[in-house]
């Protein structure tokens, strides 16, 4: 994983006619960072220096969009962590406190008061990260989520934990509103992708504008990666949930990309790893499609 990199996306389809840059992995509380020196959005004075970033963004007109985070059990920090179970990532991973219902309350609260931090830094979009292990993602699968309150056990009860975080954020923005997803465990007692295209349907009755569409990340796990691998994924809850999507995930040139989005297969594609690479990927696709 490169999740902790604060890695930028660009969206190869215009958005308004321009470019879009994220901020990936934003934490909301300074315990639900991955790691130490992660990008934080829990206190006021994070406003001014993501206004800054935001004004370069937009001084190059393109659109400025942040993540939204909370590392869960997926936290390599000092001090407690914190899971809907109290179940460890692997054998060499601290063990996480339960969440208390008081706990869950405070954590909702702190993705909407995050929300308002991005509104004031002047952010255009926000995406919930709801992937790749993460608090969000370790309520939402079985694998890691235990409970027996209404946090836990039917699917409805575990997607509860996101339905409460959009509902809060959306009381505070009116912006274009994204989730992340990694719509397969990767494990035959998990999630699979009917159970995202259910979820991703839920989203959207829930006010979700598009769905960033990754995969895996919650347990161990062995996956077979290719090019445009997780296309599919995208594909499937696009054209049956009927929501927009975005699609990730080795998609490293401009025609690959291209190809995805004519073929209705995604709405947008994030490049990520591609541009760490390759600062002048944009330009190169662009010359790829004329």
């Amino acid at each position: 994983e490169v999740t902790e990199w604060h890695k930028v996306h660009y969206a190869s389809r215009a958005i308004g006619g321009s470019a879009l840059i994220m901020l990936e992995a934003t934490a909301v509380t300074a315990q639900g960072r991955i790691s130490e020196r992660d990008l934080g959005i829990w206190d006021d004075k994070h406003i001014i220096g993501l206004s800054q970033l935001v004004d370069l963004i937009h001084e190059h007109e393109a659109k400025a969009a942040i993540q939204i985070a909370h590392a869960g059990r997926k936290a390599n920090i000092s001090g407690d962590i914190i899971a809907p179970s109290s179940i460890p990532f692997n054998d060499n991973s601290k063990v996480p406190q339960e969440m208390s219902e008081a706990q869950i309350e405070e954590t909702i609260s702190a993705f909407q008061d995050a929300a308002k931090r991005v509104k004031a830094s002047g952010f255009d979009i926000i995406e919930i990260h709801g992937a790749h292990g993460y608090l969000i993602n370790e309520f939402l699968s079985p694998l890691t989520n235990k409970r027996t309150d209404k946090y836990g056990g039917t699917p409805e009860n575990r997607y509860r934990f996101l339905q409460e975080i959009v509902a809060a954020v959306k009381a505070v923005w009116d912006g274009p509103l994204f989730v992340r997803i990694s719509a397969n465990d990767y494990h035959p007692e998990g999630l699979t992708i009917k159970d995202y295209i259910t979820i991703a349907s839920w989203l959207k009755k829930d006010g979700v504008d598009l769905i960033d569409v990754s995969s895996g990340a919650i347990v161990p796990a062995s996956i077979n990666v290719y090019p445009g691998y997780q296309v599919p994924l995208s594909d499937a809850i696009k054209n049956e949930a009927h929501i927009r999507t975005g699609a990730v995930g080795l998609i490293t040139s401009g025609i690959q990309a291209e190809e995805i989005l004519q073929n209705e297969r995604a709405d947008l594609i994030f490049v990520a790893r591609e541009l760490l690479r390759n600062p002048y990927w944009p330009r190169q696709a662009a010359l790829e499609l004329h």
